[in-house]
């Protein structure tokens, strides 16, 4: 099975947060960082049954308060487990921003990200060198 996920940015409005980069929704954006922010609360890695259980706490529903000044607003969230590890985790691990280890059987942070992007950077540059090739309009 063949998992790509498109990225596609404006490159003078970019979002402060990387989740608005990746993901389409804003109800994915929230899940994808409230996993980050769950991982770093676990140093960083998390097991199989930890992370079903994260994923079976969003299916059920997960009150979250605003943080922004004002009024503080209570909201719920609930998001579907199966589409959780469809949309959320798999993407996640497939672009490198998530491991799992198969031994460990733990899911852990990753920067595998970031040294696929600065791979992807480092191939365009390659292709602005190459010399033009010809092409013949039929």
């Amino acid at each position: 099975m063949l998992i790509a996920m498109v990225i596609l940015f404006d490159q003078y409005n970019i979002p402060e947060s990387v989740f608005d980069v990746i993901f389409a929704t804003k109800q994915q954006v929230i899940v994808a960082a409230m996993l980050i922010e769950e991982l770093k609360h676990k140093d960083g890695e998390m097991g199989k049954t930890e992370m079903s259980l994260f994923a079976t706490r969003l299916h059920n529903g997960v009150k979250l308060t605003s943080t922004k000044p004002g009024p503080k607003k209570e909201t719920t969230i609930s998001y579907n487990k199966r589409q959780f590890y469809d949309r959320i985790l798999t993407p996640m691990k497939t672009m490198g921003l998530i491991d799992y280890d198969l031994y460990k059987k733990t899911y852990k942070l990753s920067e595998k990200f970031n040294k696929n992007m600065m791979k992807i950077g480092l191939m365009w540059l390659q292709e602005l060198r190459r010399p033009p090739k010809d092409f013949t309009f039929t």
